[in-house]
């Protein structure tokens, strides 16, 4: 495994026990973005609509609903979009079959 896969692997364990409340508030700071605009992530990435839902596993419609503003990502999914922006292949590394 790669450096990098060790260190998603690492970081997620780390969210598990943060989100768990098992880790020390202390050793951490968080930012979860309020609004995250998902068609400009999107497009950035050169992707149709379609295309990011299938590579990100979300759904097309979720993905219409956020970008036509008729509902927005709760926490979770706005802390997984910002992975997504920051760290696009990463993430398909990740979610890769093996």
């Amino acid at each position: 495994m790669s450096k990098l896969g060790k260190k998603l692997i690492i970081a997620a364990e780390q969210g598990v026990a943060i989100a768990r409340g098992e880790a020390n508030p202390d050793s951490y700071r968080l930012h979860v973005p309020a609004e995250i605009d998902v068609r400009a992530m999107r497009q950035k990435l050169g992707l149709t609509q379609e295309e990011f839902a299938i590579r990100y596993g979300l759904t097309l419609a979720r993905v219409r609903d956020w970008e036509q503003n008729r509902s927005s990502p709760d926490g979770a999914v706005r802390a997984y979009l910002k992975v997504i922006e920051r760290e696009p292949k990463a993430v398909e590394r990740a979610l890769a079959r093996v």
